[in-house]
Formats: structure tokens, sequence, C-alpha cells
């Protein structure tokens, strides 16, 4: 059967969406306007709000203009009356200057028609009282020269007859100094009561060259032995008197020869105490403190004052401190606060005139005694120390502290220019006859050709000789060669054994290295005591380092430092031996070495 559709339904249906769509559409538009009408009320609101903001803001930034206006105006007017009171300042000084000005002006013009008076009243004097009176002044001059001449020859013959002395008596010397008994010494042997106690006196200072060691042991007879050096100190002798033994050779360091002081000797044998002293720098206030001064301070003290005796010459000092830890040379002065030197070893090299060398060694200027201190002091703290069963600070390092003194000459180019300026001033000066009765330019004829011949020298020689200049430099010769010079104080570590100090671990390499340093220093003075073609510098680094002032004309004092104990005796008898060993050294002739500079 055909299927039957009825379409009005169908349209009515649809007729019906349509609407209900519409009605949505209605709703939806009242709704959207509704928010409109909102939307307009809010931005009314706001546009209100920001007219009202912005006439406060406005008003608030006119106010604020008035105000900057009135502070400004204020500030010109307090600026302006500064400026008022300054400028009536600076006329009422205005018119002090000018009145001073006329005041001085007027008071050279009188001094200047005196001046003429007295020259023309002086040239009025009769030809023969000026030639007279120069001759006078020509013998005195002649009569100078002399004097200075023979002054040049005696310092000559001084320097000579010093170095023979030194030579006499040795160029290596040994000194030895006994301590006195310690707190620490007052210890009683751990063995039966037969043996001998160890705080016992055993060493003793017998006389001002000779020191007595007593050989006590258990079932022998008392055996004593003699050592003979060129000066001995007894416990009673104080650091000054240490010290004048010690003097002479910074005249000899002074004169061009290299001078080397060690202290040698077992730990707590008083080495620190005599090159440093007992108190620190800061504490040297009084005369009591700084008779305690050891060799190196109160050295510094000396060389700088011998400087001053030779005012004519230009001498630096530089300072350097080095310690030889484990075989390794360190530069104290480039390590840090910390004490962190693994960057700073440095090399010991032999150069082409034989010296030793240290590579890229810090140098400090100094110019007097303090500041060598503060520089030592300031890096003591940074040497090796460890304690041990004989000290509780005991030095693992040697400690080399170099003064190195150079000489330079005067600056001959530049002497000239100086002579040659004056000159120029001279001519661009006022033409007046000035009269000097030591000057040759006294005679008014003369006085434009003793010019011209006085600057007519060349720039090498910018002044003429004494016996033909009238006025002649009391400054010596510029040509005096110039010489670089070094005094090394030296403070060794310990000479002890192992089983004395009691150490153990990694300080048992610092014992080994010490020793075979001061063994390697023992082979090289038995080389040069016996004469052997080669000398064994390089078997240690000390030794290496130290080349210059045991080999060759250097001078060197070794300051033995011993123990006076029965505890120690071994000690004491091993550092003896060695000052015995040092003194059969028989060194060649000093001769004068000036290591001349090269000046650019």
């Amino acid at each position: 059967m055909p299927l039957f559709i009825n379409r009005d339904q169908i349209f009515a249906h649809q007729v019906h969406l349509l609407e209900h769509k519409l009605r949505r559409k209605e709703e939806r538009i009242l709704e959207l306007e509704t928010e409109n009408a909102i939307l307009h009320l809010r931005l009314a609101e706001c546009l209100g709000k920001l007219r009202r903001d912005h006439e406060v803001e406005t008003l608030n930034y006119h106010q604020h203009q008035r105000n900057a206006q009135k502070i400004t105006r204020s500030s010109l007017c307090k600026l302006l009356a500064e400026v008022q009171a300054v400028k009536q300042d600076l006329s009422e000084l205005f018119a002090v200057y000018f009145t001073f000005s006329s005041e001085l002006e007027e008071q050279s013009k009188q001094l200047l028609e005196k001046v003429e008076q007295a020259s023309c009243s002086a040239t009025g004097h009769s030809g023969d009282e000026v030639h007279d009176l120069q001759a006078g002044v020509a013998a005195l001059e002649r009569s100078l020269e002399e004097e200075r001449e023979r002054c040049r020859a005696e310092r000559q013959r001084r320097k000579e007859l010093h170095n023979a002395l030194v030579e006499l008596r040795g160029n290596i010397r040994v000194h030895c100094r006994v301590r006195p008994l310690l707190p620490f010494d007052h210890v009683q042997s751990s063995t039966s009561g037969s043996r001998p106690m160890s705080s016992e006196e055993v060493v003793s200072a017998i006389s001002d060259d000779t020191v007595m060691v007593n050989c006590i042991k258990t079932g022998m007879p008392e055996q004593s032995k003699m050592f003979e050096f060129e000066r001995v100190h007894g416990p009673e002798d104080s650091q000054e008197a240490v010290f004048q033994e010690v003097k002479p050779l910074l005249t000899s360091l002074m004169d061009g020869y290299n001078v080397c002081i060690m202290a040698y000797g077992q730990t707590g044998s008083g080495k620190t105490h005599t090159m440093m002293g007992s108190q620190l720098l800061e504490e040297h206030s009084g005369p009591q403190q700084e008779a305690q001064q050891g060799i190196i301070p109160q050295a510094a003290a000396e060389l700088f004052r011998l400087i001053l005796e030779k005012p004519a010459e230009s001498l630096t000092v530089e300072v350097s401190v080095m310690e030889v830890h484990n075989n390794e040379v360190l530069d104290l002065l480039a390590r840090d606060a910390q004490g962190n030197g693994a960057d700073q070893r440095r090399d010991v090299i032999t150069t082409s005139c034989g010296t030793s060398q240290v590579t890229s060694l810090t140098h400090e200027p100094v110019r007097n005694a303090f500041e060598v201190m503060q520089i030592i002091s300031s890096v003591l703290k940074l040497r090796a120390h460890c304690p041990t069963l004989v000290h509780t600070d005991s030095s693992r390092s040697h400690l080399i502290v170099t003064l190195t003194i150079s000489s330079k000459s005067p600056n001959a180019l530049a002497l000239a220019r100086k002579l040659q300026s004056a000159k120029k001033d001279m001519q661009r000066s006022t033409k007046k006859v000035w009269w000097s009765p030591r000057c040759s330019r006294a005679n008014p004829a003369a006085h434009h050709s003793s010019d011209d011949h006085l600057f007519a020298s060349t720039p090498s020689s910018p002044c003429r000789s004494p016996s033909h200049s009238p006025c002649p430099s009391p400054r010596p010769s510029i040509s005096q060669a110039p010489f670089r010079t070094k005094l090394q104080l030296v403070d060794l570590a310990g000479s002890e054994c192992v089983g004395m100090s009691g150490v153990s671990g990694a300080a048992l390499w610092e014992v080994s290295c010490i020793n075979r340093s001061l063994s390697a220093l023992s082979d090289v003075l038995g080389a040069l005591a016996e004469q052997r073609p080669h000398v064994p510098y390089r078997n240690s680094k000390l030794t290496h380092l130290l080349q210059d002032a045991i080999g060759g004309d250097a001078k060197l004092l070794v300051m033995l430092c011993v123990s006076p104990t029965q505890r120690f005796i071994t000690e004491s008898l091993q550092s003896l031996g060695f000052g015995m060993r040092a003194r059969q050294v028989q060194k060649e002739l000093p001769r004068r070495k000036n290591n001349i500079l090269k000046v650019k």
C-alpha cells in the first residue's frame, strides 16, 4: 500500500520550531542590551574618576612647580650674595697684592742700586789687590785638591791593610758560642744512677779561643778534649760582644767582597737567637731590648751606617729571603699569607762567570735597617717548623737572608745636560758682573771667555779638570766603576740525629734532607781543605746556593752554636768537629771583584 504523508502537519511543526528560535533570539537581544547599558554606566563612572584624578594631579604638579621655583629663587639669592662676598674679598686681596708688588719692586730697585755700588767699589780697587786675592784663592784650591788626593790614597791604603788583616785571620773564620743552661736542660738520665746526669755541664769556654769538652763515660777515666777557634764566646758574652767580632767583615763587604755569616749547630743550641735575637722587630723600643738583637739586625744597621759614610756614591740595597726545605729552594717573599709555596720553588744555576744565581728570585729594595727587619719578620712565620723532643718549635729548613749592595756611577750625560741648561739660563739672565772670590769670572774682561771655556766640555766630561777649573767640583770622579756584592746571613737547620729529635712519619724525610745537606756542606769544606780539583757544590741545593760565599775570594764566618750539657754531647762534638774541618781550608788570596755592571 502506498505511504500517506500529511504535509500540513510537517509544515506546522517547522513553523513551531522557527517561532521557538525567534523567541530565544529576542531574549538574547534583551540580555545583550541590558549588559550594554551596564557597561555604558561603568564607562561613564571610569571617565569621571579619571577626570577627577587628572585634575588632582594637575593641581599637585602646579603646586610642586611653584614650590621648586621658590626654592630655586632662594638658592640663587644666597649664591648671588656669596658671589658678591667673594668679589669683595678678591678686590681687597688684589689691593693688598698690588701694594706688596709695588713695595717689592721698590725694594728690588734699591737692592740693585746697592749691588751696582758695591760692584763699582770692588772694581775700583787696585789691580794688584785683586790679583793677589785671586792668587791666594788659586793656592787654596790647589791645596784642597792635594788634600783630596791624599785622602783618596789613604782610603785605598786602609782598604789594602784591612783586607791583609782579614787574610791573615783567614777568609774562612770559625767562631764558637757556648749557650747557658736552659730550663729544658734539667732532665736526668733514665738509666741507673751510676750514669752521669743529662743536665751536667761538660762543655765550657776556658779562654777567648779554646773550648774544653769533658768526655764522661761509665767505668772510664774522665777525658778532656780541646778545640781551638778564632774566637770563643762563653754564656756570659752578650749579643753586642758577638757582633763586634763580626763587624770587620762588613767593611770588607763595602770594599767589594762577598760575605757570608752562617750559624751551625743542633736544635736548641742558640742559632736563631744568635742570628735574629730574642725580641721581635716590633718590640725593639728600648736600649735593653736592642741589646738582644742578633747578628742580622745589627749587620743591617751597620751596613746602612757604612753606606751613609759614602754620600758621593749612589748605593742601592735589595733584600731577598729564601729557605732550603727538603732540598728545594723556596722564595719566601713570593709566598702568600697561607704559606702556599708550591709555585714558589726556584732553581739555582751557575752563570758563565762561575757564580751561583737563583732564577726569578724576588728582591725588595730597602732604605734602612728597619725596612729590612720588617720584611724578614713578615716572612719568618712562613718558615717550616716542627716540634721535636729537643725543641717545641724547631726550624726544619735552612733560612738564607741576602742583602745585595749595588753601586752605580753618576750619570755623566745628565750632568752635562744640567750644565748646558745652566749656561743658557745664565745667558738669558742680566748681563751684570757678579763678583766671587772663588771664581775667575771676577775679572770683567774675561767674563765671557771664561763662561765659554767652562761649558765647552764634552758630555762624557762635563767639567774641566780641577787643575784648570777655578771652581773645582767637590764630587769625585764620575769614572768610578760600579760593583755588586752580596751579604748572605744563614740560619741553618738543626744537625741532630733522628733518635735525638724523636720525629716519625713524614718528618723523617725532613731530617734526612737536613742531614744530607749539612753533610754536603762538610764535603765541600773537605774538598777545599784538600785542594781537590773538583769541589762538589752541586751535591746539595744549599751548597750550590752558597757557592759564592764558600768558594773563590769571598769571606765566610761560621758561628758554631753548642749546648753545654752531657745530654747533647754527641751533637756538640759533631759541631766542633765540623768547625775544625772548616778551619783547615786555605783559600786563594783575596781579589776585589768589581763585577762591572752595564749601565744603559
